[in-house]
C-alpha cells in the first residue's frame, strides 16, 4: 500500500519532542519534591496562592481547573503539613480564604531552587539565549485559549 505525502505540513513536528522532554522534567522535578513532602499539584498551587497574594477556595478551584471537593483534599493535604490556612472571609462567612503560611512561603522557595537546578539539567544543551527563546515560545503558544489557538489569523 502507498502511503499519501502530507500535504502543506512542516518539516518538523514538535509534539513527540515536547512530550519527552516533559516526561524528563516531570520525572526529575517529581524525584527532588518527593523528599520535600510535595507533589507537583501542592507546588502549583503554592504557587498561585503566592502568586495571588491568597485566595479563595472557589477561585483556586478554577484557576488550577480542579474540582471543588478535589481542592479540598488537597487543600487538607497542605494545612496538615502547615503550608498554608484556611479562615473564613471577613466579607463573606460562606467563603474560605487561602493563604501561605511562613512555612509554606520557605518550602515553596526550596522547591523552585531545586527545581531550578532540574531545569538547568535538563536543559543543560541549549544557551542562556536559546532557553529564554524557548520560554517565550512556550509562554506564546500556551497563553492562547483553546478557541484562540484554533482560529486562523
Amino acid at each position: 500500500m502507498t502511503s499519501l505525502p502530507v500535504v502543506n505540513q512542516p518539516p518538523h513536528r514538535c509534539g513527540a519532542l515536547l512530550d519527552h522532554l516533559s516526561r524528563r522534567m516531570r520525572l526529575r522535578s517529581e524525584s527532588v519534591l518527593a523528599p520535600l513532602g510535595l507533589r507537583p499539584r501542592h507546588l502549583i498551587a503554592l504557587t498561585v496562592l503566592r502568586d495571588r497574594g491568597g485566595s479563595s477556595q472557589q477561585d483556586l478551584a478554577k484557576v488550577l481547573e480542579m474540582d471543588g471537593t478535589n481542592v479540598v483534599g488537597l487543600l487538607n493535604d497542605l494545612e496538615t503539613e502547615n503550608l498554608i490556612e484556611r479562615r473564613r472571609s471577613p466579607v463573606d462567612r460562606r467563603r474560605h480564604v487561602v493563604e501561605l503560611t511562613d512555612v509554606g512561603v520557605k518550602l515553596l522557595v526550596r522547591a523552585e531552587f531545586a527545581l531550578a537546578a532540574v531545569e538547568d539539567e535538563v536543559l543543560c544543551g541549549l544557551t542562556d539565549e536559546q532557553r529564554e527563546t524557548l520560554y517565550e515560545l512556550l509562554h506564546q503558544a500556551t497563553s492562547k485559549t483553546d478557541a484562540e489557538a484554533c482560529t486562523e489569523p
